[in-house]
């Protein structure tokens, strides 16, 4: 196990090496850092964009909005899912705003909201509006999924509400929850920069995006996409970490014990 873990380390630094190696040789060739800096220049960028201090409060202000959108996503397609899972006048009602959603361009979401609402409420409406269905559709899968012939037993030996909830429809959900969960996340970080680029608000990783671009400044650019790179990976990490959290309480939990015996 441990030597599978160190071979798949070695092939990524090695995928890692070969883009980079990609990168150059494209930005030697075209010899224009407007249109492509090398690797070299861009981490440079990168370097100041670190030593400035307004970097803490344009990335957690970006930050700040795609947690925000992700809770509400994740709250509203959990409990809109499970009704329409176990309803289905609740999703035929849900339908025609679930095509609406699926089938509107991301950018037409966000010039739309950026006519209706204020430059930072712009990315949580346009990151809800994409990532709110991925949300709700797992969920919903979900529900049809669970056994019809556990769900008699629970019956036959009386159940109650509560007990079912907690002994069958939420060990039941929980991979559909984490599957949906982790695909909006992902959407969640794409959708509010997208929207900062658009509307440029005053703090905001996409906002400094734009103004680099607007100045030519395309190793900056490259150097703020390394910045969303890393805050998305970062979240990904972290997702998983959460849910590995129980796993590990019950672990230390079970050591406490066998050392007090």
């Amino acid at each position: 196990m441990q030597r599978s873990t160190w071979i798949s380390k070695v092939i990524i630094a090695l995928s890692v090496m070969m883009l980079l190696g990609i990168w150059q040789v494209g930005a030697t060739l075209l010899d224009a850092s407007v249109i492509l800096p090398t690797p070299a220049e861009t981490f440079r960028a990168l370097a100041r964009l670190l030593s400035r201090p307004p970097l803490a409060l344009q990335v957690m202000a970006t930050v700040g909005r795609a947690i925000r959108s992700f809770l509400i996503i994740f709250a509203v397609g959990t409990a809109l899912g499970i009704l329409a899972g176990y309803a289905r006048p609740v999703h035929a009602f849900l339908q025609p705003l679930l095509v609406i959603c699926k089938a509107t361009p991301v950018m037409s979401v966000i010039l739309l909201a950026f006519i209706w609402f204020s430059s930072g409420t712009v990315p949580l409406f346009s990151a809800f509006l994409m990532g709110f269905p991925v949300m709700f559709v797992q969920v919903e899968q979900g529900v049809r999924l669970i056994s019809p012939q556990l769900h008699e037993m629970t019956v036959l030996y009386g159940f109650s509400s509560r007990m079912r909830l907690f002994h069958l429809v939420i060990p039941s959900l929980t991979p559909s929850i984490i599957t949906g969960a982790k695909a909006s996340l992902s959407m969640v970080w794409k959708v509010v920069i997208a929207a900062e680029v658009l509307t440029v608000p005053r703090y905001g990783v996409g906002s400094r995006m734009q103004m680099a671009q607007v100045n030519l400044e395309t190793a900056e650019v490259l150097a703020w996409t390394l910045v969303a790179i890393f805050l998305t990976a970062v979240g990904d990490m972290l997702f998983l970490a959460i849910l590995k959290l129980p796993k590990h309480i019950r672990a230390a939990r079970a050591s406490m014990k066998e050392m007090m015996r």
